[in-house]
């Protein structure tokens, strides 16, 4: 286990990883950092929703991240990242992020697309106590439909 409320599948699962034959298992250092980040932001979060929250995608190998067009400096590779999402109704995105931003100490927070009301996910993302950035973006598309982030 991960954490109390993340197990090892659920942490390196990928459906394109899967389909592709794509080797997701992080190496002792991602996983000591999935664990920290979990323990960080992960479980408060769980907790403080009472409920169930769905990880869209935790670690990723740099062949998976590749293959799904991440970021070549994607912090999912190092462990470091996790994207949830509230699809079961307890609280909405945009209530987990304002909880993350305003009790939380974490590197980068970035309300995922969706809408002014509600993000479709939300990324976080945990380094350490001493080198976090605290820092808040919103992810959208520019007119060539290129991903961009504005610090909000």
């Amino acid at each position: 286990m991960i954490s109390k409320h993340i197990s090892d599948k659920e942490g390196v699962y990928s459906n394109t990883a899967i389909r592709r034959g794509i080797n997701n298992r992080p190496g002792e250092k991602q996983l000591y950092n999935m664990k920290i980040i979990a323990k960080q932001i992960f479980e408060p979060v769980r907790n403080w929703v009472s409920g169930p929250v769905k990880i869209n995608s935790f670690f990723r190998s740099e062949e998976l991240n590749t293959a799904i067009g991440g970021s070549k400096s994607s912090q999912h590779c190092k462990g470091q990242a996790i994207d949830i999402d509230d699809t079961f109704g307890h609280k909405t995105n945009a209530e987990m992020y304002k909880f993350i931003k305003e009790n939380l100490n974490f590197d980068q927070l970035i309300w995922e697309f969706g809408n002014e009301k509600n993000p479709a996910w939300i990324h976080v993302s945990y380094v350490s106590e001493e080198k976090n950035r605290n820092r808040c973006l919103l992810a959208y598309k520019n007119e060539s439909n290129k991903t961009k982030y504005k610090v909000i």
